[in-house]
């Protein structure tokens, strides 16, 4: 049977509460076939157990492996040609962006992930243009990526059935643009207008196909785009199937402060109270982003055990705000942590993630409820996990759990001096880099160590996307970009006059009480 003994100086188990963290020095993990068996002094287990191996050491601190819960593509944007204008236009720019091999794509972001230690990605798919049965292979290229490298992946095809550009109807936005354009930007919209029982179908293949499989790394999920992307009847058939099949949701919401404008405009009530009313709200759905939730909103959310995912660095890259994280941590919510399209350094950095979120909350005074670190690494571990498809098998080291595990060098973080004051997690949070980052286990398996990959490799798949996009633009390609440019100024005269902040009294308006 496969069966290692992980060691560390320090083992970082779990967070037990806001202030403190479960550490236990000169500890061990013991796992066989990917489960973990014990967790305790190394002296004590290595008398009990006889591991095929020894990994780590004395000089080590090891922790669970970290749970990005919000991403989508492996090239960002921004290589791609987008900066980082606010959403809605962000939206517009994007629509230039080349064609890329989602396998090669895949693998791009598992790397960066990887060598930050995560271990689990929840890879929200979708934006993909129709029919349905061009879709199988273009996702069986991104699982496949994440089975080859060795990954886990919470996979989910976000649901679009209305307003593909803007928030109103497809032909309505049309009529409002020039003639020698409307044809060309209709046509493209067309093409995005797949049946919802398309989309439904589509998830039952998936869940067929893919759940569980891959030595069970992979889960399927679903995805409610979000609001202004998707009808009641969607979403209403959506609760459905996630009751049937006994998966988690994660619908973007509130991302920006023009969906709250269109939640109002829609349906006369908040967002999150309009899906409270459809019955949509649980312990099922996870929010991505949440930034636009009044306080009624955020009770709703707490009352009904919905967990979020805070996107910190894509709400500060594209002038979406500030999530009142501080405010959801009050009041009990689940809080999970995502990187999106790319970290705040256009990677997938999630120790500096960490970091970001822990000192992006620091509001000023001396009494407020601030974001700390075991609070922070528990929304990169625990609560993370609960958002994906492996709620109940990562997350922490503990007594059958699976052995997803990160071992860092402690003298990255300590050297050259390093007061015994301060606590160990902190340190970790606060001066851990990638370059740190020894091993990566999943399921037991080493998947990464020493800077090397153990199942494929990143020389070689780099080297094999670089080169696929040294060739020219297609023709197709050149005039989306074209198209991008011209559209773009209608896109934003489209949402001139939507936002009012006059109610706002700080200088800077970056999420709101009402």
């Amino acid at each position: 049977m496969n069966s290692s003994l992980i060691r560390g100086k320090y083992v970082i188990c779990k967070a037990l509460s806001r202030t403190d963290v479960e550490i236990i020095e000169d500890g061990a993990i013991f796992q066989q076939n990917g489960k973990i068996i014990e967790v305790g002094k190394y002296t004590d287990l290595i008398e009990k157990y006889q591991p095929n191996q020894i990994i780590g050491s004395s000089e080590d601190v090891v922790l669970p492996g970290l749970i990005n819960c919000h991403h989508h593509v492996g090239l960002t944007p921004f290589q791609l040609g987008s900066l980082d204008y606010p959403l809605e236009l962000w939206f517009a720019s994007r629509l230039a962006a080349r064609n890329v091999d989602l396998y090669l794509d895949t693998l791009y972001a598992a790397f960066e992930m990887i060598e930050s230690g995560v271990t689990t990605v929840q890879h929200i798919h979708g934006w993909r243009p129709g029919p349905a049965s061009t879709w199988f292979g273009i996702a069986d290229q991104v699982l496949q990526a994440y089975h080859d490298i060795g990954m886990r992946s919470s996979y989910c095809f976000a649901v679009r059935d209305q307003n593909h550009f803007v928030y109103e109807a497809n032909e309505e936005f049309v009529k409002k643009l020039p003639a020698h354009i409307a044809p060309e930007i209709a046509a493209i919209l067309k093409v995005q207008e797949v049946p919802l029982q398309d989309y439904l179908g589509f998830f039952e293949h998936l869940w067929q196909k893919w759940n569980r499989q891959a030595n069970g790394r992979i889960r399927i999920q679903l995805a409610p785009a979000n609001l202004h992307w998707c009808s009641d009847e969607a979403l209403e058939k959506l609760q459905t199937y996630s009751l049937k099949y006994d998966v988690g949701m994660h619908m973007h919401l509130l991302e920006t402060a023009y969906q709250k404008v269109y939640a109002q405009k829609r349906t006369n009530k908040t967002a999150v109270r309009h899906l409270h009313d459809l019955g949509i709200l649980g312990p099922h759905l996870t929010l991505g982003h949440g930034v636009w939730l009044t306080e009624d909103d955020i009770d709703l959310v707490a009352e009904s055990g919905t967990m979020i995912c805070h996107n910190a660095s894509s709400n500060l890259r594209l002038q979406s705000g500030i999530a009142p994280l501080n405010h959801y941590v009050k009041r009990g919510v689940t809080v999970g942590m995502g990187l999106d399209e790319a970290g705040i350094n256009d990677d997938r950095d999630m120790l500096q993630e960490m970091r970001l979120v822990l000192k992006l909350h620091r509001v000023p005074g001396m009494e407020e409820l601030v974001p700390t670190s075991p609070q922070v690494f528990q929304m990169a571990t625990e609560h993370g996990a609960k958002t994906t498809g492996f709620a109940h098998e990562v997350g922490t080291l503990e007594a059958d759990k699976a052995a997803d595990i990160v071992i860092m060098n402690w003298q990255h973080i300590a050297y050259p001096y390093l007061d015994k004051a301060i606590p160990i997690l902190d340190a970790v949070l606060h001066r851990s880099r990638t370059s740190g980052v020894e091993t990566v286990i999943v399921a037991g398996e080493v998947i990464y160590k020493e800077g090397k990959f153990t199942k494929v490799d990143k020389a070689e798949a780099l080297e094999e996307l670089a080169n696929s996009l040294k060739i020219p633009l297609t023709p197709a390609e050149e005039r989306r970009c074209v198209l991008a440019q011209e559209v773009f100024p209608y896109v934003k005269q489209f949402y001139d006059g939507w936002l009012d902040h006059s109610h706002c009294n700080p200088f800077y308006c970056q999420n709101a009480r009402q």
